[in-house]
Parts: structure tokens; sequence; C-alpha cells
């Protein structure tokens, strides 16, 4: 009882300090930019005491959506390579490294080719039906990899990283090609948004993303014990009475959803879902009730801290937050590949 009531201390404890570094990271990116705000002034301005109503805007029309769509997306990213990894046993799985990034972003690409109200952000019916389409793309490409990922009766992991990055690097090629199909201005707002570009973001995107996980996390939360079973052989996993295929089936399919909403809105942010699982493992163990809801966390802190450097470290001139992840996580995959052949 005294090692589960430390335990128990202790996930709390770290759950708590996570939150903690999280408000700081949002409050800084809320208040330092170009225009830099006051603790006070954040405070005045958000409880609507302020005096003025200069900094509003700034505030509610390009900061703060800014921040809760990063988080969203870190959110959303992280738990889905939490849920790759589990049902894959493979910690190098990602959902960007195993096609489905590419798959929502290919499909996102054929969506903005014919409707161009799509990039701007100004066509509510445009909004609504973009993760729906990135849904499709990412569905299409999970199946794929992971029907072409069996041998001998079981998902064999190495397939399924390799299936991945096949699909992904060909799909990544043909959104391209489509995007050089386009004019000018469509091609440069394409290209922004597929380098995980949050610059356009909007109260309308949040409003989109929000229904997405309010069915699809819970559903993930509630599974989380069938993830922890995952990890042992999959013949005790079957003598158990889990159905396999079903419950890896149910787990994709939550899974891609969330990547699909992500990818619509934020473009292609990679290597999320791949760090952020071994740093909830790494402090927390490994079970998934306490995993999922932990990377969530982590991955909420990472995005809002990768769009907070990538807004200011060149200000006035912005980079995408995705690149500012991609120089973490590219060093990282690497570490990770050489650690599992050692």
């Amino acid at each position: 009882m005294r090692l589960f009531n430390y335990d128990e201390r202790r996930f709390t404890g770290i759950l708590l300090a996570g939150m903690g570094v999280l408000a700081l990271v949002a409050y800084s990116s809320l208040s330092y930019g170009i225009l830099e705000l006051s603790f006070f002034d954040v405070c005045q301005i958000l409880l609507g005491t302020y005096p003025s109503g200069e900094y509003e805007v700034l505030i509610y029309q390009f900061r703060l959506p800014r921040i809760v769509i990063a988080a969203l997306v870190g959110a959303g990213l992280g738990v889905s390579g939490a849920v790759l990894q589990g049902i894959s046993r493979n910690g190098l799985a990602d959902p960007g490294i195993l096609g489905v990034n590419a798959g929502a972003g290919f499909a996102m690409v054929i969506f903005m080719f014919f409707y161009r109200d799509a990039l701007n952000g100004a066509n509510w019916l445009a909004i609504l039906a973009m993760p729906f389409f990135g849904l499709i793309g990412g569905l299409a490409a999970s199946l794929f990899v992971y029907l072409f990922s069996w041998k001998e009766g079981r998902l064999d992991s190495q397939r399924f990283l390799l299936n991945g990055i096949a699909l992904g690097s060909g799909l990544g090629a043909l959104s391209f090609y489509l995007t050089l199909k386009m004019n000018p201005a469509d091609f440069h707002a394409a290209t922004a948004w597929s380098m995980g570009s949050l610059l356009h973001a909007n109260w309308k995107y949040i409003v989109t993303m929000v229904p997405w996980f309010l069915v699809l996390v819970p559903i993930i939360l509630w599974k989380t014990s069938i993830l922890d079973l995952f990890q042992l052989e999959e013949s005790t996993v079957r003598s158990l009475g889990v159905q396999v295929e079903k419950e890896q089936g149910l787990l994709l399919l939550c899974s891609t959803g969330l990547v699909s909403v992500c990818v619509a809105v934020a473009g292609n942010i990679g290597f999320v879902g791949l760090i952020v699982p071994h740093l909830a493992r790494s402090l927390i163990g490994m079970r998934h009730d306490r995993i999922i809801p932990f990377c969530g966390l982590l991955g909420m802190m990472l995005v809002i801290l990768a769009d907070f450097v990538a807004k200011n470290l060149f200000a006035p001139v912005e980079i995408a937050a995705g690149v500012v992840i991609a120089l973490i996580g590219v060093p990282y995959f690497i570490y990770l590949l050489f650690k599992s052949k050692a």
C-alpha cells in the first residue's frame, strides 16, 4: 500500500508540475511578441477589465486562438503517437513516420486544390469539411499500412514502420506535385500549411476540432487497459479473450481521426507522436491510463513552445512550428534507431 500511495503521489506531483509548465509556456506565448504585455495587462484583458480595447484584438483574434490550436494539435498528436506505439509495440511508431500525416495531408491538398476557401478560413462549410477529407486520406493510408504489415497471422512491427515510411514518402511527393499546379498565392499558402504553420489560426478551426476530441479521446481512454495488454505477446493477449484485430482496428481508427483533424488544421507537424510517448514512459511508467493523458499534456507543451520559438526567433519573420519540432525530432529519431540496434 505504501508503494502504491507513493506511486500515486509521484504521478500527481509530475502531472501538477507539467500543468504548471504548460501554464507558464502558454502565458509566455500570450504576452510576449512584437508587442509585449505585462502579467496584469493580460489578466485585465482576459477578464474584460482593461481600460481600453486596443489589445483585445491582439489577444482574442491572434494570440489566444493560436495557443488553443497549438494545444489541441499537440494533445492530438501526442495521444495518437502513444496509441500507435501501443498497438504496434514499436517505440519508433509515429503518425508522421507511419504515413498517416501524409495520407491526411494528401487528401487536404486535393481539397485545397478544388476549394480555395479552405486556405483562407473564410468559408464555414469548407472549414467543417476539412477534417473529413483529412480523415479519408488518413484512413486510406492507415488501412494500407495496416493490411500490408501482417506476417504469419500477426502484425509485424518492422513492416508496419517500413510500409509507413515508404507510403509517406510517396504521398508527400504527390502532394508537392499538386501544390505546384496551384496559382502562386495558393501555392505559398499551401506550402506554409504543409510545413506545420499556425499563422492562420482562428476560432473557426477550434470549433471544428473540439467535437472530434470530445468523441475520440474518451474512447481511447476507455481502451487504455487493452493497450496495456498489447504489450504482452500476441498469443497471450488472445488467450485472455481479447479480439486483437477488432481492438487494434478501433484504436487505429481513433488515432487516425485525431491525426487527421490536426493535419487538416495545422498541416504536417511530425515527431510529436514519436518524442512525447517516450518522455511520458520515462517519467510515469508503462500504464496507459496515465500515459495517454500525460502524452496529451506533454504534446500541448511541445507544440505551444515550438510555435512560440517559431514566431519570435526571427521576428518579425516567422518560421513554421513544424520546422522547429523537426529540428528536435530528426536527431531524436536517429538516436532511437541506434538505441534499438544496441
